[in-house]
């Protein structure tokens, strides 16, 4: 079985949707299938930490005239096309045709594309090169011309894309299709179980591989005047592309409490089963913080993960704010919150998903012949 996946990472993108990918990628070759990776040459991408998990990668250049990559900038006036059109560097045409030469000369089962800046009309220049095709999508605000979509947030309705797929394309829709890496699985029974008595001694900030406006520094200087409990440690998690690192580690030395700044992770779910409290982007991540029960303050930091922030609100697993409402008052009226209701939290946050939505999603793409 021979899967292409089609997606980016970049300093505005970030690096969510390569990951999920990933963690799909790795499943599926798990399971005996051959996958391979197209990537544009985005500042900030993800190209060489994909070869370094074993995956081939075939790069898109970036033509960036004058030193002036105009796809950092959204777009202004009328918009044809995706509203996210400008994450790509060029037009869903050009891309397509490089895509499809890479693509000529592979026998592809799947091709996977995970990338808000694409639709339909990228699909069907690329029907013809692969058996079937498969989009990985948040939005539900585009057409699409795919055999099947997942869409893993919380709170999704499939009638949400029925106006924008064929009759036949297959719907997951929900948390639970939700694609974490198998450790978050795996350590759910040991996070639940210390949660059953509550405690709050260590705090997770963790706002994204990138953190293009630094909440994360956002954060901080509001913590400093914050109610947080004097037995708490801090730890902070960062991309190595994030351009506010070094910013980061100096505000971190200044901290009432004790904090550690820690790059490019590994051991994020045990990071996160230890923790008490997470103060987060309401991205990608959302998913594998409920997985293991820990209770959130959602930063809002983009228009895309708004719904996320709601609906985790309101099923009682979160709390949202926006990034302009962070202050030291607002931290210490939600962090006194979370502290009278963590164990409620908690409960709710493991409801949202079991950390097992790979295997579902495998089940459909091999043909209902995979069992975890």
């Amino acid at each position: 079985m021979q899967v292409i996946f089609r997606v980016d990472a970049s300093l505005q993108i970030g690096t969510g949707h390569v990951m999920r990918c990933l963690t799909l990628a790795t499943d599926l070759r798990a399971k005996g299938a051959e996958c391979q990776f197209i990537c544009s040459e985005y500042p900030g991408n993800l190209i060489a930490y994909i070869r370094s998990n074993g995956f081939t990668v075939h790069t898109l250049a970036v033509s960036t005239p004058g030193g002036a990559p105009s796809f950092l900038q959204p777009l202004e006036g009328n918009i044809v096309g995706p509203v996210h059109s400008h994450w790509l560097a060029t037009s869903q045409e050009e891309d397509a045709e490089k895509c499809a030469s890479i693509l000529d000369n592979l026998e592809i089962d799947w091709l996977v594309v995970d990338h808000y800046a694409l639709d339909s009309r990228w699909e069907l220049r690329l029907e013809e090169h692969c058996r079937s095709l498969m989009v990985i999508d948040d939005l539900a605000d585009r057409s699409h011309h795919c055999d099947l979509l997942l869409d893993q947030t919380f709170g999704r309705h499939p009638e949400d894309y029925k106006p924008l797929i064929p009759a036949n394309c297959t719907l997951l829709c929900g948390s639970q299709y939700a694609l974490l890496r198998p450790e978050f699985a795996a350590l759910r029974p040991y996070s639940l179980e210390r949660r059953k008595s509550p405690q709050f001694k260590q705090l997770l900030i963790t706002m994204g591989g990138v953190d293009m406006d630094n909440a994360t520094g956002l954060v901080l200087g509001a913590l400093k005047s914050s109610s947080l409990p004097t037995q708490c440690r801090i730890i902070v998690v960062m991309g190595a592309n994030a351009p506010w690192l070094y910013e980061v580690c100096q505000q971190a030395e200044l901290m009432p409490w004790p904090t550690s700044v820690k790059v490019g992770v590994s051991n994020m779910a045990q990071l996160m089963a230890d923790s008490d409290l997470a103060i987060s982007a309401a991205g990608a991540t959302s998913w594998e913080r409920c997985c293991l029960g820990l209770p959130s303050i959602l930063v809002v930091v983009a228009e895309n993960q708004r719904l996320v922030g709601r609906n985790l609100d309101l099923f009682g697993a979160a709390l949202q704010i926006g990034t302009a409402e962070i202050d030291g008052e607002l931290l210490s009226e939600r962090i006194g919150i979370v502290e009278k209701k963590i164990k409620s939290m908690s409960d709710a946050s493991a409801n949202v998903t079991s950390g097992r939505g790979s295997a579902l999603v495998l089940h459909y793409l091999m043909g209902g012949a995979y069992e975890r």
